[in-house]
């Protein structure tokens, strides 16, 4: 299975929570391959409507909600030897960021470093057995000093981690930032095979929010100005067929069992049932997972938006979340999409979504 154009041009964007431009101009671009209707709000997410077959049906307005920013670094001091200090936009455990080759933005474009910290060999005692902090690192952009270096970046700067995307044997895709520029993949194929199709019973918008790795604020505006009918968050989760993880707690959803759909109490059930009958009569592949608290994701800032937003929640199983080296099943992606298309087509106006 290869990995879809658009899916992949995602990837090789860079947008830390905040600076999501260059991912959500390539959203915005293929979107309005199949819609007239695209645009972008006052915060920077992206919006493509798909309109009813039947207008006047009265069918319910549906949202699919996918983050489209990604954890990153950001510049907090340049010092006079040239070395750039940064700290975190978004959850990092840092032992992720050393070694690695970083991508800034800058006024001038791309500039390209690579994250150090002291040598092994250079390191005493007990401190050889603590993990590193980000404090310990620093940015290495070849500057000669602090004067040069001043001229090539700027305090505010961000980057990420300078990787392009893999495919390894089975079809598992490896990337950074598939946490969640799947989900704002899926958004936007869903819209388009729900336009392919001749619309839905109600209006259909694709999402692709920003900052939710930093301050739900994406999703927060775009369903406040929305307030659609229903809502569903796509995201990731968890795969649990790697090593050190444990079920009880955690649901089981390995590597290509399809789309995890939640329950949960911030979670409408008449959204995950059907969305659970949607997934039984179309023979799509999935899981089940429980949620007693917060998801974790931008349903938490959906679903109490406005007068209420009844949300639920499609998640994609993921192994090695927040690292350079996230990875997934394109089958998983697929189902996901499958999913979410035929439940739009379900979405009709005897849907009831009292509580």
């Amino acid at each position: 299975m290869p990995t879809p154009e658009l899916l992949d041009k995602l990837l090789r964007a860079a947008g830390p929570s905040g600076h999501e431009t260059a991912p959500a101009k390539v959203w915005r671009e293929a979107a309005g391959a199949f819609s007239d209707d695209v645009r972008a709000d006052r915060v920077g997410s992206s919006i493509v409507r798909i309109r009813s077959r039947t207008p006047d049906a009265g069918g319910p307005t549906l949202a699919v909600i996918g983050h489209i920013d990604e954890i990153g670094v950001h510049v907090t001091h340049i010092e006079d030897s040239g070395f750039v200090r940064f700290g975190e936009v978004g959850g990092w455990d840092p032992i992720q960021l050393v070694g690695q080759r970083i991508v800034l933005t800058t006024r001038d474009g791309e500039l390209r470093g690579v994250v150090g910290r002291k040598p092994i060999h250079l390191i005493r005692g007990d401190d050889r057995d603590k993990a590193p902090k980000t404090k310990d690192l620093h940015i290495d952009i070849g500057a000669a000093d602090g004067d040069e270096a001043r001229t090539l970046v700027r305090i505010g700067d961000v980057g990420v981690i300078d990787v392009a995307p893999l495919v390894l044997r089975n079809d598992r895709l490896v990337s950074r930032s598939l946490d969640n520029r799947i989900g704002a993949y899926v958004a936007a194929e869903t819209a388009r095979r729900v336009a392919a199709a001749g619309g839905a019973p109600g209006d259909v918008f694709g999402l692709a929010v920003v900052q939710e790795e930093t301050t739900f604020a994406g999703a927060r505006t775009t369903a406040f100005g929305l307030q659609p009918d229903v809502a569903v968050v796509v995201d990731v989760t968890h795969a649990t067929d790697q090593p050190g993880v444990e079920l009880g707690l955690d649901t089981k959803h390995e590597l290509g069992s399809g789309p995890v759909i939640a329950r949960g109490l911030s979670l409408h059930p008449a959204v995950t049932e059907l969305l659970l009958t949607t997934a039984e009569q179309e023979g799509i592949p999935h899981t089940v997972e429980s949620s007693g608290r917060a998801t974790g994701t931008d349903a938490d800032a959906v679903h109490a938006t406005g007068i209420g937003v009844p949300t639920a929640t499609v998640s994609i199983p993921l192994r090695y979340m927040h690292s350079p080296v996230e990875l997934v099943a394109l089958s998983d992606v697929e189902a996901a999409v499958q999913l979410l298309a035929a439940f739009a087509q379900r979405l009709g106006p005897d849907l009831v979504l009292e509580r």
